[in-house]
């Protein structure tokens, strides 16, 4: 099948944010980097013309740690795609960020130790700014279509997102450590995206949907969510640590995913077919 060059935005549905797409053709773009997770479908979504790709394949398939990450960013760009939303699920780092609040994330923290995170292995050295990953233009098109679903209790225009290499959750001590940086919430699939979609001067932005609590918290009968301990820092009660568990994010997830289609048919028709951030020009000055 012919690949469609004309496919300006491209979706990465992650954990609970699949959509369907009408009038939907599944194309498979070439990349020097092997097999992305799946077929890219093509379609429309709120009246105009998207690529959805599922990060984890179909059926969820592939763990976070072995996606082939480099494979679904350059995909995309062989689509035309210049703008790249990739919603993820998160644990919270935070006492006030709850089950089911969004977050429009502007930085991160990368934990990872075995992904492959740059297009330039050599011959050229690239050495790209990542010091604001995420794109402004974006993020505030998706933040306001967020103030606009009446549903979604909280949505938080700025984060810090820590990526971890997966696919095991944290330990106590790590979220602990997390907790205490200032981070907002953790994840395992933001990076590299985000320096993968630099590298290729396309936007980036994600919107991390909760759904649990991490391990850094525990349960006080009397003040609430506190930090692990051995008792709680507030009236010094007795306190039940949080766990993580699939069965709780899966729970969380099927309200989250309701929310989430509905912000981005509120905000894909808001994004301009001209773009108006620095995006485009990520590679000047940044290549030996």
């Amino acid at each position: 099948m012919e690949v469609p060059k004309d496919v300006q935005i491209g979706i990465i549905g992650g954990t609970g944010a699949d959509i369907e797409l009408q009038d939907v053709k599944k194309v498979k773009p070439y990349t020097p980097y092997g097999q992305p997770s799946d077929f890219v479908q093509v379609g429309y979504f709120a009246g105009h013309k998207v690529a959805f790709l599922a990060r984890h394949g179909p059926g969820h398939q592939i763990p976070p740690h072995m996606l082939n990450y480099r494979a679904n960013l350059w995909a995309l760009k062989e689509l035309g795609v210049t703008r790249v939303f990739s919603p993820c699920a998160v644990g919270s780092l935070r006492k006030d960020l709850d089950k089911g609040d969004f977050v429009i994330v502007d930085q991160y923290i990368d934990r990872t130790r075995k992904r492959l995170d740059t297009f330039y292995e050599g011959g050229q050295v690239c050495h790209i700014s990542q010091a604001d990953p995420f794109c402004p233009e974006l993020n505030k098109i998706f933040y306001e279509a967020g103030k606009k679903v009446p549903e979604l209790k909280k949505i938080v225009n700025g984060g810090t997102y820590v990526c971890i290499e997966g696919p095991r959750f944290s330990t106590r001590a790590e979220s602990k450590v997390f907790h205490q940086w200032g981070a907002d919430v953790i994840g395992m699939t933001v990076y590299p995206e985000a320096v993968l979609a630099a590298e290729l001067a396309m936007c980036y932005a994600t919107i991390a949907t909760v759904t649990d609590l991490d391990v850094w918290a525990a349960s006080c009968p009397k003040c609430g969510v506190v930090p692990i301990g051995q008792a709680c820092p507030t009236c010094g009660g007795p306190i039940k640590p949080l766990a993580v568990s699939v069965e709780e994010i899966l729970e969380t997830m099927e309200h989250n995913a309701k929310n989430l289609k509905r912000l981005i048919e509120v905000a894909i028709p808001n994004i301009p077919k001209e773009r108006h951030c620095n995006c485009g020009n990520s590679l000047l000055g940044a290549i030996l």
